[in-house]
C-alpha cells in the first residue's frame, strides 16, 4: 500500500492528527473515532493495524494498554513522494505570497493615505475655527 493509499481515508488521517498531540491509547484512540466516525472498536483497531504495519504508527504495550505514537516514517515517506511535485506548486504559492504582500501593502498604503487626509482636514478645520474666534473678538 502506498503511502498516500494509507493517507487517502478519513478516518486514518483523523487517527494521526490524534497521535500528532502525542500517544494515546488504542482504547481513547476508539472512544474518539467512533464518536465522530460511528464506527466499532474493532474497525479502528483494524485502521490502527493498517498504520502500524505501512510504519505511520508504532504501538508498545503498558500493561494491559498499548499505545500508540506517531512513526516519523511514514509521513516522511509521502512528503518524500510528494516533494517530486514541489516544482508544480511552490512557484505558484510564491507568486501567490507576493500577490498577498502586495495587497498588504496597498491596503496600509491606503490606510496611512486616508489616515493622512483626515488629519489634513482636522487641521484645516481647525485653523477655519481659529480665524472666526479670532474675527469675532475683533468684533
Amino acid at each position: 500500500m502506498h503511502a498516500l493509499d494509507v493517507l487517502g481515508d478519513p478516518v486514518r488521517r483523523r487517527i494521526l492528527e490524534l497521535l500528532a498531540d502525542g500517544e494515546a491509547s488504542s482504547g481513547a484512540i476508539a472512544t474518539v473515532i467512533g464518536g465522530e466516525f460511528g464506527i466499532s472498536q474493532p474497525a479502528v483497531s483494524q485502521h490502527l493495524r493498517v498504520l502500524r504495519e505501512q510504519g505511520f504508527a508504532t504501538v508498545r504495550p503498558e500493561g494491559q494498554r498499548r499505545l500508540y505514537a506517531v512513526d516519523p516514517a511514514g509521513p516522511r515517506e509521502a512528503r518524500e513522494w510528494l516533494s517530486t511535485f514541489d516544482g508544480f506548486w511552490l512557484p505558484k504559492l510564491a507568486a501567490l505570497d507576493t500577490e498577498l504582500a502586495r495587497g498588504r501593502r496597498q491596503r496600509r498604503l491606503s490606510a496611512e493615505a486616508a489616515a493622512s487626509l483626515a488629519a489634513a482636514k482636522r487641521a484645516r478645520a481647525a485653523k477655519r475655527a481659529a480665524d472666526t474666534q479670532t474675527i469675532s473678538n475683533e468684533e
